[in-house]
């Protein structure tokens, strides 16, 4: 078992980290086993929350407002995150959302890297009986206490989950698959592993396009749901060509 590491979460606006956000961030930092210390941030996407994604967290558009935008909390989640091991349940989501944001905006060090634990691989090995193994499902199985789809209560429960995980089938090989591996091959199931997520930088929203932005807007009497300062050259593109489809390019 892996005593040392950190475990993060993210809730996002949708599941495709090209195009959507994170808006809130959770981490617990572990040490001997033991959790030293937290870190939990709502984060303003810059775009509309989907209802769906209120009804799944209860976070609302007015709170996302009021929050810090990316650019001042992903620095800080990086900072606490240091070059930790990450925990995760199906830590490449994470990870990819992190890394993303990160490299929009010039945090990500050419040399930095991170390996990861994923709770979500590990019941899938010695679970397989199970009729669900998502994190909430599997909280319920083995009585862990969990406040579903909220980054921090995520982390936390991803803690005890793993820790539980550990015991039962590294330490202990109870169970049909971890009963017939050796010792050593138990020990590299639970070894972390490389995180690789390969994204390039996506450039900030030219000038002219910010200006066409704004006219169209204007024109056609739109009330965005997003903030034009903080869209991607893409994003403003899609945009656009979207205004011009539904209105067309009369002037």
């Amino acid at each position: 078992m892996i005593g040392n590491y950190t475990a993060l979460d993210l809730e996002t606006t949708g599941l495709n980290p090209k195009y959507d956000k994170i808006i809130e961030v959770g981490a617990v930092k572990v040490r001997n086993g033991e959790i030293i210390d937290r870190f939990q941030q709502l984060v303003c996407p810059g775009i509309a929350l989907p209802e769906k994604i209120t009804g799944l967290t209860g976070i609302t558009q007015e709170e996302l407002l009021e929050a810090k935008g990316s650019e001042t909390v992903i620095p800080q989640l990086l900072d606490f995150l240091e070059d930790d091991v990450i925990l995760g349940h199906s830590v490449m989501f994470d990870y990819s959302f992190l890394k993303k944001a990160a490299v929009n905006q010039n945090l990500w060090r050419p040399e930095q890297s991170h390996l990861g634990l994923d709770t979500l691989r590990l019941s899938r090995i010695y679970l397989p009986e199970l009729p669900s193994r998502r994190l909430a499902d599997l909280c319920l199985h083995y009585g862990i206490r969990h406040q579903a789809h909220r980054a921090l209560g995520d982390a936390e429960s991803t803690v005890q989950l793993y820790s539980v995980l550990c015991e039962e089938f590294c330490e202990n090989a109870l169970g049909e698959a971890a009963s017939k591996q050796t010792w050593e091959e138990r020990e590299k199931t639970f070894a972390p592993f490389p995180l690789i997520y390969k994204i390039k930088r996506e450039s900030p929203i030219r000038p002219q396009q910010k200006q066409k932005l704004y006219s169209l807007l204007e024109q056609h009497k739109i009330i965005p749901d997003y903030d034009v300062e903080k869209l991607t050259r893409n994003e403003a593109s899609r945009l656009i060509d979207r205004i011009y489809f539904i209105y067309g390019h009369s002037t």
